[in-house]
């Protein structure tokens, strides 16, 4: 796909799991489970799909997935799988080299996000682009320094204190363009102010969701996951943008679903539903 000055592929690093109720909070698994079949430990499939832009002299990447830095305790919890050779291995398919990455945004820091911004060398976490500018809100930065009881186990400072160290990272503030025809809207019913990258050239507008509409079956506004911090912020966001995101046709990108990367959505007397799905090579 292409938006203004960019070639925009989506990238596959890799599959996890999560607890299915987590993962969709009120509703009752006997809905979910129709879509998303957990296993035996109720875990559901989950994509850690990332983008890859390239134009303009940048090639830029939004999120990292999962990392390779994981013991094998945590690995075997979250069934963590990189069998085509994780975020490293699809940039290579691609062509492009670590050392290639000129930008990095991060939606946030939990780990399935941020997890690959950083990579062992020599047995020490290291910023994984060593080129790159690493791009977070700094608002959710000092949030991932002080996590409340309820989220500290998504955040792992081996993922983005390296960065700071580096002197790698840019702050960002608040809503608006971060990078050339990419702006970025915040919200915060996830977490404290997590970035949504918007790519578009006033024709095709592309909306990565992150954790916002982590699958294609979180569309409905009441399917919000046990996780979000603030629930009924998230409903309202959710309401805001996915109306916005039905009326203009924007691709709406899936960083979590394990089948579908990107759709269109569409209103109907039920109210805002999936729509048409969309290849992104």
């Amino acid at each position: 796909m292409r938006i203004g000055q960019y070639d925009i592929h989506a990238l596959d690093t890799g599959t996890f799991a999560l607890d299915g109720g987590a993962m969709f909070g009120v509703v009752p698994r006997t809905l979910w489970e129709k879509s998303n079949p957990p296993d035996e430990r109720n875990r559901i499939t989950m994509a850690a799909r990332v983008l890859l832009l390239r134009g303009g002299g940048r090639t830029i990447l939004v999120d990292t997935g999962n990392g390779g830095k994981f013991n094998e305790k945590l690995r075997t919890i979250y069934r963590m799988e990189n069998a085509q050779g994780g975020l490293e291995g699809s940039l290579a398919r691609h062509g492009v080299t670590p050392d290639a990455v000129t930008d990095v945004i991060l939606t946030h820091l939990h780990f399935d996000h941020a997890g690959g911004a950083t990579a062992l060398r020599g047995g020490e976490p290291a910023p994984a682009f060593p080129n790159a500018r690493y791009y977070v809100q700094a608002e959710h930065w000092r949030a991932a320094q002080a996590p409340t009881e309820r989220d500290r186990a998504s955040f792992f400072a081996d993922d983005f204190e390296p960065l700071r160290r580096a002197g790698v990272l840019e702050f960002t503030e608040g809503e608006g363009e971060i990078l050339p025809g990419i702006r970025v809207a915040v919200i915060h019913g996830h977490t404290a102010a997590l970035q949504c990258p918007v790519v578009s050239d006033g024709r095709t507008t592309l909306f990565y969701c992150a954790d916002l509409v982590p699958t294609s079956s979180h569309v409905p506004l009441a399917w919000i996951m046990g996780y979000d911090l603030r629930p009924l912020v998230t409903l309202e966001e959710k309401r805001r943008i996915l109306g916005q995101a039905a009326d203009e046709g924007w691709v709406m990108v899936f960083e979590h679903d394990p089948l579908l990367g990107a759709a269109r959505l569409a209103r109907t007397e039920k109210g805002i539903v999936l729509g048409d799905a969309v290849p992104l090579p």
